[in-house]
């Protein structure tokens, strides 16, 4: 066999690593198994091992444990495997059976079931037996890794049954390929006014006092290019470098302090996925896929969409009365060293209601409650804060026409009620008032 093809076989056999470690395993059990027969079994007190009872059972209750263990690895393997296939793309299947992880726990796994039933072979006796102390603390040992092993790998499962573990995994990879085919060039500069990322991934967290006093120093204006949440391709730039307009540096002779890229970047927190900490948009985002997800067939679950709607109507309305970051940050003489760009009410509406109205222009719930929710807010909203509400309305009007051509289904569809229909006007009858007489 050439070198290439023992390469290739390697990398991408999947039995290869599990028996590598059985192997391993076996060839160090017949040694520690040996020098317990050397030392007539007095190596390791019976004060730790117990006695031999104690150790039949220790070792019987391993080798069950890691029967159950390897089992829950291979289902779970199987099960991302199905998922893959059958929600993402056929050919990912190929990077799941080679994750080198699952590999290796399914070999320590199998390989601590194996010691244990080598090294029960040779407990003797009952009370006054003998025990091999140095295998059963052998035994311990791969227990207590195997356990270990078994929190990481829930862990990565679940990560990797991800839709974005997996695209993170396609990505590494070819990423990875380009580096080693094509060399690693640094991207982490700071060509004229611009410093770029070094890796790529979602801006999830910025340290904007750093950043702040980074500028100061500097005496500069610093501009975060991406918005918090945005995907920034490795190189790509990630903080743009304005000189201060009001700048007295030079004035005593000495220039301010050039920045340095990894200085900066290092207050710049890029991770694999959106997360909540400050990006309130990815919430909005959440909910809209599931909103527009829940009447997309097979789905056709309006109601599902309603509870949705129900938390964006309200984080809107808490939203609505209420000051925006402006995105300009100060340092303590009051001097502008930070800008970033934020999402404006504009934004957080379309991002609510866009995809849901175009999606359910047709589901007389969705309509419903979006006139509802979109009433609502006009009773709230500062005037500023009119001209998108009234867009939303006027785009669901002409929505609601294309879908129906009966005009007593688009009034109904366009009729407002909190809970898609069951508590608007046309369908809820208010009780008669009455003249209630009081009498001592």
């Amino acid at each position: 066999m050439s070198t290439m093809r023992f390469r290739h076989f390697v990398r991408t056999s999947l039995w290869l690593l599990p028996l590598s470690c059985l192997v391993a395993g076996v060839l160090v059990v017949v040694g520690t198994l040996a020098v317990d027969r050397a030392t007539d079994y007095r190596l390791v007190p019976q004060a730790l091992t117990g006695t031999p009872s104690d150790a039949q059972t220790i070792l019987s209750s391993f080798a069950t444990a890691m029967v159950s263990l390897t089992t829950l690895v291979l289902t779970v393997t199987l099960v991302a495997v199905q998922l893959a296939m059958g929600q993402f793309s056929p050919r990912i299947v190929g990077a799941l059976l080679n994750d080198r992880f699952s590999q290796l726990a399914i070999g320590l796994f199998g390989t601590t079931f194996l010691v244990a039933v080598l090294t029960l072979r040779e407990v003797r006796g009952s009370d006054r037996g003998t025990v091999p102390g140095l295998s059963m603390m052998l035994c311990y040992l791969l227990m207590l890794t195997s356990l270990v092993v078994l929190v990481l790998f829930v862990q990565h499962a679940s990560q990797g049954l991800r839709v974005a573990g997996l695209i993170d995994l396609v990505g590494d990879r070819s990423r990875e390929f380009i580096v080693r085919e094509h060399g690693n060039s640094p991207v982490v500069t700071a060509s004229g006014d611009e410093i770029a990322a070094a890796e790529p991934g979602n801006l999830v967290r910025v340290d904007r006092a750093a950043l702040v006093a980074a500028a100061r120093r500097a005496d500069c204006v610093l501009e975060l290019v991406p918005v918090i949440g945005d995907f920034v391709v490795g190189g790509a730039p990630l903080l743009r470098v304005h000189p201060d307009p009001l700048s007295t540096a030079g004035a005593d002779g000495r220039p301010a302090p050039r920045l340095r890229p990894a200085e900066i970047t290092r207050h710049v927190l890029l991770g694999p996925e959106r997360v909540h900490t400050e990006d309130l948009a990815y919430g909005f985002r959440k909910l809209v896929d599931i909103a527009v997800r829940s009447i997309a067939q097979p789905f056709d679950d309006p109601t599902t969409t309603v509870q949705a709607l129900h938390r964006l109507h309200d984080l809107l309305r808490a939203m609505a009365p209420r000051p925006l970051p402006s995105g300009e940050h100060l340092d303590q003489d009051g001097v502008l060293r930070l800008l970033e760009r934020t999402v404006s009410w504009d934004g957080y509406v379309r991002l609510a209601f866009d995809e849901i109205r175009l999606a359910g222009a047709s589901e007389p719930q969705v309509t419903r409650r979006l006139c509802a929710a979109l009433a609502d807010l006009k009773g709230v909203a500062p005037p500023d804060r009119q001209a998108p509400l009234d867009r939303q309305l006027r785009l669901m009007d002409a929505a609601v026409r294309r879908a129906y051509e009966d005009e007593e289904d688009v009034t109904a569809a366009l009729t407002p009620d909190t809970e898609g229909i069951g508590s608007g006007a046309d369908v809820t009858a208010a009780p008669p008032l009455r003249s209630v007489s009081v009498t001592e």
